[in-house]
């Protein structure tokens, strides 16, 4: 009679559960940290091994082989069995094919391979490594599901497979990850800890430095020797590029993609970029993949620039992937995380155990047989009265105790005379079994050396380590180099010129420099901005895109703003007011600006007060520079500062004032102070005179020439060398004659002579010139019309735009 016992349903599905997922970890999902394989990849290598599926015979159907597989080893469906026999023969998923694979078997874009009836298999030379020996007693066996057979608890691997073809799987709450390598740096390192079993991680990865993908690409170095050292870690893979040019264009052409990246997928995704603007110089898109290998095309638009294009596609598409290292292994049957030492040592046992067990089963097969041996060659030297004993024996049993009596041999050796042929009576006979005794008895001597040394048996794992090199290594395919694994916002952002421009009332915007073509020296010059009637233009400058822009404020502080953050706009739009980009204060106002690449330099800002004073200080003083801002410099009631400057301690600086008047000295005469200090006089006005500075010059020597332009459009060069050195503090000397016709002196430069000059007026008329085409004059002149202004308009701002910058 039946019984029915009460369960806790929670104990039970417990239970159950750690069942289930110990045989999914174990015997699923999970390799060996011996072999590297799976319990079907292991079922799939012996089925077509037992079945004569080599690779020096023809390929059979893949079905035959799944068949075989899932009726003798494997209790699951077909299809699993299959797919995993796909993945096996297929190059860009492993690095070393298992298994050579005959007709459709996928491809790099996703396409599934064709149905089991029609392609075909069979084991490939590496595959067949994994085998070796297999028939020696090298390995345990162990029931298959149903106990009618046995099947190999594990290969032998004279093939490192794990190290060289990596691993990945999902199980029940874990998932391993494990990199391919390059063969012949995987035997290197393997060597080396053979040598020196204290072999430390830093010597391992100068011949083995990391993963070697079969897809190639580039990995970063970073993030590798984490990975090895702590068994989880995360890498940056990339696809390699090449760059070339169709009909003037640039194009991009990529030749190797990221570990398991889908091709198909990759295009459909740059395309998807493309078509929502995320990318906009992208041109055309094409696969040129042919036999000859992987060929994507990415056409550029005229002008692009190809870093930042490339740098885009990193960033947003798959020809940049991260691959997760987790060394997770079965070890002893239990699931568990491994650094790269912990894994070579693992499979080195495993390699030393099977030669051990196969040098035993060799020396026991080898004395087996000169025992044997030794028989027949007694039975040879009394060939007479053996032939005799057996002539006269009743039956094969009588005759065999009589040998084994007669002769004191065993009675395998007494079975061994009765079997032999009549043949081996002949004298060239005796002498071949005189021979293979003779070899036997070395052999056994090799054997039991080995057996009895521990060098001589980590030498034959060598020399067998070494053997698998010669001929299955291969180049290093995946480049491991440095790059940044991020992008910075400039990285995604050409590094352009862009002209930026202020008004009196705060409105700011920036405008590629492009927008303002030159025109001759005289012109009119072009709409730059939208003013109101109380608004007026006051400054204008060219900076990079990749440049910070730092603004100066009538309260003699300083706020940082990426010159990229500015809002870009056309040249007849006004801007943005620069109290939604920057915290100003109420009655703060911009009072100049000045652009740089990093705070963290060598040098000075020079800073020039409208009522003559200069003050420097060191330019590291503002690498705290934050969105809140500093204190750049204090300034003294009815005083402004007019401009500021990047110099060395080396330089010079000019200051020039309205009424034409300039200084020229040397930097080093002003103390370089702190932030917080007002600075020293470094400009006299004439008394009686309401006078300013109005520009703020440095000068490298007697390099170059200054160039004067007046309110009213007029302008000249002169050569630095007409304006002698001065001590700081004089009243300096004529720079620009100022009259009614010309106006006031409202902005000094410094020029070579080969830029261009952007000027702007207060109605927000802007022209750009050749500074070439403006004439050289003395000090004490007023030059040649450098713009024609509209009647009331005068010029506001001035600035050189370096040749290098130009569109």
């Amino acid at each position: 009679m039946s019984q029915v016992l009460p369960v806790e349903i929670t104990d039970e599905v417990k239970q159950s559960f750690i069942n289930y997922a110990m045989s999914v970890i174990v015997d699923r999902a999970l390799p060996d940290v011996r072999d590297g394989l799976k319990p079907v990849q292991r079922r799939i290598l012996y089925g077509a091994y037992q079945d004569g599926v080599l690779p020096n015979r023809k390929h059979v159907k893949s079905a035959k082989i799944v068949g075989e597989v899932m009726g003798k080893f494997h209790p699951h469906g077909d299809a699993a069995i299959y797919d995993t026999l796909v993945r096996m023969a297929q190059p860009w998923n492993l690095r070393y094919p298992l298994i050579d694979g005959q007709g459709n078997f996928g491809s790099l874009d996703g396409d599934p391979p064709a149905a089991q009836r029609y392609t075909e298999a069979r084991l490939s030379p590496v595959g067949l490594e994994l085998l070796q020996d297999l028939d020696k007693e090298t390995v345990p066996f162990v029931p298959n599901y149903d106990g009618t057979q046995t099947q190999p608890e594990v290969l032998p691997a004279a093939f490192p497979n794990l190290l060289a073809n990596g691993s990945a799987g999902i199980a029940v709450g874990m998932a391993t990850s494990l990199p391919p390598h390059n063969l012949g740096e995987v035997v290197e390192a393997l060597l080396q800890m053979i040598d020196n079993p204290s072999l430390t991680l830093e010597e391992v990865m100068r011949v083995l430095p990391g993963p070697d993908f079969p897809t190639g690409g580039k990995l970063s170095r970073r993030g590798i020797k984490e990975a090895y050292a702590t068994g989880r870690g995360s890498l940056k893979v990339r696809a390699r590029v090449r760059h070339e040019e169709k009909n003037g264009r640039p194009m991009l052409v990529f030749t190797e993609i990221p570990y398991q990246v889908n091709k198909a997928d990759l295009i459909a995704q740059i395309a998807g970029l493309v078509r929502n603007k995320v990318i906009e110089d992208i041109a055309a898109l094409r696969d040129e993949s042919d036999r000859q290998g992987l060929r994507i095309a990415v056409e550029l638009k005229r002008g692009a620039n190809p870093q930042v294009v490339l740098n885009k596609l990193y960033k947003h598409s798959r020809l940049q992937t991260s691959f997760t290292v987790n060394l997770l292994a079965i070890v002893k049957g239990e699931p568990r995380v491994l650094t790269l030492l912990e894994l070579m040592r693992h499979y080195l046992d495993h390699r030393r155990e099977v030669v051990q067990r196969r040098t035993q089963f060799e020396l026991r097969k080898a004395l087996e047989r000169a025992h044997i041996l030794e028989g027949l060659l007694v039975a040879l030297d009394h060939i007479d009265a053996v032939i005799a004993l057996i002539r006269g024996s009743q039956d094969a049993a009588e005759a065999r105790r009589g040998l084994m009596e007669r002769f004191s041999l065993s009675e395998v050796q007494a079975q061994a005379i009765l079997d032999m042929r009549l043949q081996r009576l002949v004298g060239l006979e005796r002498s071949k079994l005189e021979e293979e005794y003779r070899s036997l008895t070395e052999e056994i001597a090799r054997l039991r050396a080995i057996l009895e040394d521990e060098q001589r048996l980590w030498q034959v794992v060598k020399d067998e380590l070494l053997a698998i090199k010669q001929k299955y290594a291969d180049p290093r395919r995946t480049q491991i180099t440095e790059f940044e694994e991020g992008f910075s916002p400039e990285d995604l952002v050409e590094d352009e010129p862009m002209v930026i421009t202020l008004t009196a009332q705060g409105f700011i915007k920036r405008t590629p420099l492009e927008a303002y073509r030159a025109q001759g020296r005289g012109g009119v010059g072009a709409q730059a901005g939208k003013t109101r009637e109380e608004d007026e233009a006051i400054s204008v400058f060219v900076a990079s895109m990749h440049d910070t822009l730092l603004v100066f404020t009538s309260r003699g502080r300083v706020y940082a703003e990426k010159v990229r953050e500015l809002p870009e706009a056309s040249r007849q739009a006004r801007g943005t007011h620069v109290v939604s980009l920057l915290p100003l204060q109420e009655g703060e106002e911009v009072a100049a600006l000045l652009s740089v690449r990093e705070l963290d330099q060598e040098g000075y800002f020079v800073f020039a007060t409208r009522n003559g004073l200069i003050k420097k200080t060191a330019i590291r003083e503002y690498q705290n520079l934050t969105s809140a801002g500093l204190i750049a410099i204090n300034l003294l009631e009815n005083d402004a500062l007019v401009g500021v400057a990047i110099a060395q301690e080396n330089d010079e600086v000019m200051l020039a004032t309205q009424s034409g008047q300039a200084i020229r000295f040397a930097l080093s005469e002003v103390r370089a102070t702190g932030r917080a200090s007002q600075g020293v006089t470094g400009i006299r006005f004439k008394e009686g005179r309401a006078d300013r500075v109005v520009s703020l010059v440095v000068l490298k020597g007697e390099e170059g020439e200054v160039l004067a332009v007046g309110s009213q459009g007029y302008g000249k060069r002169t050569p630095i060398s007409e304006y002698p050195r001065q001590g700081r503090g004089g009243m300096g000397v004529i720079t620009f004659n100022t009259n009614e016709k010309v106006g006031h002196l409202a902005a000094l430069l410094w020029v070579r002579g080969n830029e261009d000059l952007l000027v702007l007026s207060k109605r927000g008329i802007a022209i750009r010139t050749k500074v070439a085409e403006i004439a050289r004059y003395g000090r004490a002149t007023s030059g040649v019309r450098v713009m024609s202004l509209a009647e009331g308009d005068e010029l506001a701002s001035a600035f050189v735009v370096a040749p290098q910058d130009e569109a």
